[in-house]
């Protein structure tokens, strides 16, 4: 599976779901129908989707995540991308682009109105769970490598979080949003 064919996954199960904007049932369907598939495109769907979380492993993302959820931690980040992930590829490489721009989005700005993370921890394990329902074993352990950049190296970056003054320079939608 190439990273076109995972996308299509995703907006099949995003199709099927209820409710599109409900991230964990996006999880639950893309699990079944990639459990539809041979065990090697599972695995290699496993690698699809950590090349797409190390490509968003960006400073400025993690910001946006840290002033949407109120705080973010390492897993948080992971489960804040597997949102992310859910929306689709047009959202995905959208805000990975411009994390601002979550302030536009519809869900974002309910998830700010009812106090509520983003977050699908659910989407890190499709590729795990698809491949137990359609082989009755785990992933292999060498099913993926994981390439995250050192983002210490970003010194642009490097001041802390909760400084809401700086959050409100780079991210003025975002801040406003959900700093003020």
């Amino acid at each position: 599976m190439d990273t076109q064919r995972f996308w299509q996954l995703i907006e099949a199960a995003r199709n099927q779901a209820p409710d599109p904007n409900d991230a964990e049932e996006v999880a639950d369907r893309a699990t079944s129908l990639l459990a539809t598939h041979p065990a090697e495109e599972i695995v290699a769907a496993a690698q699809v989707l950590w090349n797409l979380m190390a490509d968003s492993y960006t400073n400025p993302l993690w910001a946006a995540a840290y002033v949407v959820n109120g705080g973010c931690s390492d897993d948080g980040f992971d489960y804040f991308r597997g949102w992310l992930i859910a929306q689709g590829r047009e959202v995905f490489e959208g805000i990975a682009a411009d994390p601002d721009a979550l302030a536009d989005m519809p869900a974002v700005r309910a998830a700010a109105a009812d106090g509520i993370d983003l977050n699908c921890e659910e989407m890190l394990t499709i590729a795990w769970n698809a491949h137990i329902t359609a082989t009755g074993k785990r992933l292999p352990d060498d099913a993926f490598t994981i390439r995250y950049p050192n983002l210490d190296l970003d010194l642009a970056w490097d001041f802390n979080f909760d400084d809401q003054d700086e959050m409100s320079r780079r991210l003025p939608r975002l801040a406003a949003l959900h700093l003020e």
